[in-house]
């Protein structure tokens, strides 16, 4: 059974850092792209960042272009998202996941991220 555990998210103020990590497990991580997510209150779930399964290619919404980051480690089934510049309205719950072209896996609890002005 694939299990996907997020951490790192906690309360920031606008313009600070934070680094989110996705541990994977009972799935051939490497053979997968994979993505954050986030919902924020009353708004649909988006994907923000995709990774390809070999890391070697990245996407990004416009809305965090240049201000996020993807990256994975295959040797420890993890991926993380670094995010710099936070923005009030990046606040949302952070979830990771495969890409939508793949049958998501059960989704984790997600990690909150909620970004002060």
């Amino acid at each position: 059974q694939v299990q996907l555990v997020e951490s790192g998210g906690g309360l920031v103020q606008a313009g600070g850092s934070l680094r989110l990590s996705c541990a994977a497990s009972g799935l051939t991580f490497s053979n997968y792209a994979m993505a954050w997510y986030r919902q924020a209150p009353g708004k649909e779930r988006e994907m923000v960042a995709s990774i390809s399964s070999s890391g070697g290619g990245t996407a990004y919404v416009d809305s965090v272009r240049g201000r996020f980051s993807i990256s994975r480690d295959n040797a420890k089934n993890t991926v993380w998202l670094q995010m710099a510049s936070l923005k009030p309205e990046d606040t949302a719950i952070y979830y990771c996941n495969t890409v939508p072209t793949n049958l998501y896996f059960t989704w984790g609890q997600g990690t909150r991220v909620t970004v002060s002005s």
